[in-house]
């Protein structure tokens, strides 16, 4: 491979990073809107006005905990605009507060009124400070693929993470 190849992640090759990492994950949340087959039916029935199911996301979480439990930290930045996007308000009512209790660190960078931060249109996760996995989507918030960028800017990636940590609030303190 000569590096031009994109290496693209699936199944346990992409669990694999959350299972393994061993200090870090942070996520960049870029879109306002994602459509994952997973989440069909409980969007649905956000939007139907149903309550939260009870387990709700309890695999996710239990990765969290035990990821807290050993010293290892799960932080996100979500960009937001208002007024949120249906999907926004699914993550702000079933889906973040639950990871917030396992215990992930969550937070808001609400772009509403301010100007450009300079942050990318580009989700990605970053592991441990050294390993960037980009996570593309069509504009309909479609996933495309999760693609390990090889070899990339380090220092890019972290001035990024910094950047909207530095511009965002918990997630408990945000106002919609």
């Amino acid at each position: 491979m000569d590096g031009s190849d994109p290496v693209l992640l699936d199944g346990d090759a992409w669990k694999a990073y959350f299972r393994d990492f061993k200090r870090s994950a942070f996520r960049l949340e870029v879109h306002q809107t994602y459509t994952m087959p997973g989440e069909a039916e409980t969007f649905r029935d956000f939007l139907a006005g149903a309550e939260r199911p009870d387990g709700f996301n309890a695999t996710w979480h239990r990765t969290i905990r035990d990821h807290a439990a050993a010293g290892r930290t799960m932080t996100r930045a979500k960009i937001v605009r208002r007024p949120l996007t249906p999907y926004s308000r699914y993550l702000f009512s079933w889906g973040i507060p639950g990871n917030v209790a396992a215990g992930e660190d969550y937070r808001i960078v609400d772009m509403t009124d301010r100007p450009d931060l300079g942050l990318p249109e580009q989700d990605f996760w970053l592991f441990d400070e050294s390993t960037v996995v980009h996570l593309n989507y069509r504009a309909d918030g479609t996933q495309i693929n999760r693609e390990l960028i090889q070899d990339p800017d380090l220092s890019v990636y972290l001035a990024w993470r910094d950047l909207a940590l530095e511009s965002a609030v918990p997630f408990s303190a945000h106002r919609t």
